[in-house]
């Protein structure tokens, strides 16, 4: 059984032996590019990680491991374009370094390159592969769509929040479990264990970030604190404050976050408002909850092989609790 550095390891030599074409070059080069990036590779080590519970054979699980990576960073390329987004890991953005033709016909070949490397597994699960990887795939489009939806709609209800993480962040770190599963033999109830672990650690893996965005220290974070204030972005922290405050309180609160203010003394008012309302616990509780079903799904999976998944979850939590 092999530990998550060295599946992550394995990945970044399987990337980096990807054969992608050299001509033309305006359309492979940022492939090359953008996955030479690097990353936390989370989600094929998921494919990975779900098949050893079942098979130590790795191979199986390989091609539709790499098609993942190349697909969330598919995702990720043209999230760029819409968010105008100049850096990536530190470096330009593709559509920033060429242009936004470029960025957009290079992700359309990464897509069409994904689905090869997703489908490259033994033809009596092909349908059944796909059809997951399809599922997660549209939900991840729904989930950009609401999240676009959600910077010029004035009312959104937490509920509708939480579905749009669900569907842009969990259900990919989600499916990715269940395909791991599916190359490894797993029946269907050990493959909706996986998936529903999945999807509750991605859902507590995304309110840790807009936790930590307001909270988190900006030594560790890795990116500016109080990001999510300036741009005005509808997280939990905000739709919760909004929730528990008083009717003068929530008309400023709403005043902040419509305005276009990058200031510091803006992201001090309102982490002000989030303190005097809690919202710090209020987030960590609710990952705490989403953490723990995912564990149970997890212990509900019957397997010797569980140390890496374990080690993973646990993981999430540093820095919050």
């Amino acid at each position: 059984m092999k530990s998550i550095s060295d599946l992550q390891a394995i990945i970044e030599q399987e990337l980096s032996n990807i054969n992608i074409p050299k001509a033309p070059e305006n359309l492979y080069k940022p492939i090359d590019y953008v996955i030479g990036l690097g990353g936390k590779r989370m989600r094929p080590i998921l494919v990975l990680t779900a098949h050893q519970l079942f098979d130590t054979e790795l191979k199986k699980a390989l091609a539709p491991a790499l098609g993942i990576e190349v697909f969330h960073n598919f995702t990720l390329l043209h999230d760029d374009i819409m968010d105008n987004a100049t850096l990536r890991r530190g470096k330009k953005t593709v559509h920033e370094k060429w242009n936004n033709n470029v960025a957009i016909l290079s992700g359309d070949a990464m897509l069409v390159h994904a689905y090869q490397l997703i489908s490259d597994v033994d033809k009596s699960i092909i349908k059944e592969v796909l059809s997951v990887f399809n599922k997660a795939a549209t939900q991840v489009c729904e989930g950009q769509q609401w999240d676009m939806d959600f910077e010029t709609q004035i009312e959104v209800s937490l509920s509708d929040y939480m579905k749009m993480i669900e569907y842009k962040t969990a259900v990919l770190l989600a499916s990715s479990l269940q395909i791991g599963g599916i190359t490894a033999g797993a029946n269907t109830d050990q493959q909706n264990h996986l998936y529903e672990f999945g999807r509750n650690l991605g859902i507590a893996f995304q309110l840790k970030d807009d936790f930590l965005d307001i909270f988190g220290n900006p030594d560790t974070f890795g990116k500016k604190v109080g990001g999510d204030i300036i741009a005005n972005k509808k997280t939990f922290l905000y739709l919760k404050a909004l929730q528990l405050a008083d009717t003068e309180t929530k008309k400023r609160l709403q005043t902040y976050f419509s305005e276009i203010n990058s200031s510091d003394e803006k992201v001090e008012k309102v982490k002000s408002i989030f303190e005097s309302l809690n919202i710090s616990k209020h987030t960590i509780d609710m990952m705490k909850a989403y953490y723990t079903k995912a564990m149970k799904h997890l212990n509900a999976i019957d397997s010797d092989n569980k140390a890496p998944l374990i080690a993973f979850s646990e993981k999430l939590m540093d820095r919050i609790s």
